[in-house]
């Protein structure tokens, strides 16, 4: 092995997935790569994966045995809740039997979970009571849950919180003994609130079959790659979280612009915004970062009639098979003529094509628009050729009688007309003082969109170095965010080192090193709730060795 120790970070978008190389000592940023998301190789993203792997590594001079930690964020888990694919969730509800029954048994039993897009999380439900709760009850009500269609299972005691033994008892049949996929409720949160607590669980459930595929082929193309180091796969929001925190940032918006989407987020007070998620208009005790995702991006395609440009998004231009105009050599683009489709399956017919004469089609995106009215510089990621997206637009233009300037306009003002309430919203929620909002600009189409958006509200913006690999950076740090909530009714000096202590334990568990952050502590009078929120520090762990770097 050599002097220099490397940590790798891979961040998976909708349309690209980047990998970064860090200096495990110095923080430096010393690789990086690109490649297309491999949405349908037959190893899915994972492909992705090892491809940017492999290529950082050998465009940057790294050699294998001097990378000491590889971690991979994903959005599998978001992309699978909006898409709805989905398991069916069988719920088995326990507690008390007879009259007291009715309560539990009501609260346990949910309905379908609407997913906000047409398509839903399937449940089945049983019930058992305390008294009838044996080995073979509990076989018995899972295979009439399998037989229902039920792909994976949920227990959920109205005690757990206080003692989780019944819902163990039920993953120790359910899970060890008969195979079966199981989300422990209590294990989930130890938050009070029944129906919620059951809920978090299912839909926690929906997804843990898609996620254990991602994670298991995942580790194992990058095994084949012959990388046996440590391997971390994070959540989408963990590189969200790391590029927050390197920048350093103590208030503003962070805008995060990729291909596909944007994922738009407040930093206040030197810590980023968090709270619970909400599925199908459900709150749920599923704690994330307070990012909200637009389909609306660099690569999204636009959409026009005869009115003009009249949206942009959600389809991109990678999801759709097409090149941006701005990224095609301007020799190809002769005798450019608009045509009208759908990109997929039950997509609005209006999306624009640009057919060339050689055949190929390519399309018109927000980068193709900014790079047009000289948004972006060739410093940045987004940088195309300006002649061959003025090219390629002209037929937009003539169809709409205007000119390409206009058409570009047109499509980054419907770009901002979906952004801009998304920070109001979120400027009004944190109370953000409006002179004081700043922009921070990241992802490889940051430069897209940021400026034409900034400069309509009239704030400040800003593009650090790196932008377009940031979330890959703060995967690569290991951005290791967990909290603890518990209900304790006027806490103690005791109670609040205790749930310190947890916290730090589950990051530890999670792959973070002891000692790398703090522990916020919330108290809420109102709901006796004490909340412990780790919060990592980017410069801050264990060398090899135990030397603190």
């Amino acid at each position: 092995m050599g002097n220099r120790l490397v940590r790798m970070g891979i961040d998976v978008g909708g349309t690209h997935t980047k990998a970064v190389a860090i200096d495990n000592a110095t923080y430096e940023t010393i690789g990086k790569s690109s490649v297309k998301t491999t949405h349908d190789d037959r190893y899915g993203v994972a492909a992705g994966v090892v491809k940017a792997f492999q290529n950082c590594l050998r465009e940057n001079d790294i050699a294998p045995e001097d990378v000491i930690f590889v971690a991979h964020s994903t959005t599998q888990a978001t992309n699978a809740l909006i898409e709805g694919d989905v398991a069916c969730v069988g719920v088995l509800g326990m507690g008390p039997g007879g009259m007291e029954s009715f309560l539990a048994k009501h609260q346990t039993r949910l309905k379908d979970i609407d997913l906000g897009s047409g398509r839903s999380i399937r449940i089945k439900n049983r019930y058992l009571s305390d008294s009838e709760e044996d080995e073979d009850t509990v076989r018995k009500a899972v295979k009439e849950l399998k037989a229902e269609g039920a792909q994976v299972l949920v227990a959920s005691d109205a005690y757990g919180v206080d003692d989780i033994a019944g819902e163990q008892f039920v993953f120790e049949i359910a899970h060890d003994e008969m195979g079966m996929e199981t989300t422990v409720a209590s294990d989930i949160t130890k938050l009070y609130g029944l129906t919620r607590r059951t809920r978090t669980a299912a839909i926690n459930a929906s997804i843990l079959t898609k996620m254990l595929n991602t994670a298991n082929s995942t580790e194992e193309s990058v095994r084949k790659a012959g990388v046996e180091v440590p391997l971390m796969i994070m959540r989408g929001d963990g590189g969200v979280m790391g590029s927050l925190m390197y920048l350093r940032a103590s208030n503003g918006v962070c805008f995060e612009v990729g291909g596909t989407t944007t994922n738009i987020g407040v930093i206040k007070n030197g810590r980023p915004a968090i709270d619970y998620s909400v599925v199908g208009g459900h709150r749920t005790y599923i704690s994330s970062l307070d990012v909200r995702v637009l389909g609306v991006a660099g690569g999204s395609m636009i959409r026009v009639n005869k009115s003009g440009v009249h949206d942009v998004g959600p389809r991109s231009a990678h999801i759709a098979g097409l090149d941006y105009a701005g990224f095609t050599d301007e020799d190809e683009i002769v005798e450019p003529r608009l045509e009208f489709f759908s990109p997929k399956e039950g997509d609005p017919e209006d999306y624009v094509a640009i057919r060339l004469k050689s055949g190929k089609r390519i399309t018109v995106t927000n980068s193709c628009a900014a790079n047009v009215l000289g948004l972006v510089t060739p410093k940045d990621f987004s940088y195309g050729n300006v002649n061959a997206a003025r090219k390629a637009m002209q037929p937009i233009a003539d169809y709409l009688h205007t000119t390409v300037e206009d058409v570009a306009a047109q499509i980054l003002t419907r770009a901002y007309e979906k952004i801009e309430p998304i920070i109001m919203e979120l400027d009004d929620k944190y109370r953000l003082e409006h002179d004081q909002i700043s922009l921070v600009g990241v992802g490889g189409g940051a430069t897209s969109l940021i400026g034409f958006c900034a400069n309509k509200m009239n704030i400040k913006y800003g593009v650090p170095e790196n932008a377009e690999v940031i979330s890959s950076i703060g995967v690569a740090l290991a951005m290791v965010r967990d909290v603890v909530e518990r209900v304790v009714p006027n806490p103690t000096p005791e109670d609040i080192r205790s749930i310190k202590r947890e916290a730090v334990d589950k990051a530890v568990e999670s792959g973070a090193a002891p000692g790398s952050a703090e522990v916020h502590i919330e108290i809420d009078p109102q709901t006796s709730k004490l909340t412990g929120n780790r919060i990592p520090s980017p410069f801050i762990w264990t060398a090899p060795g135990g030397r603190r770097s």
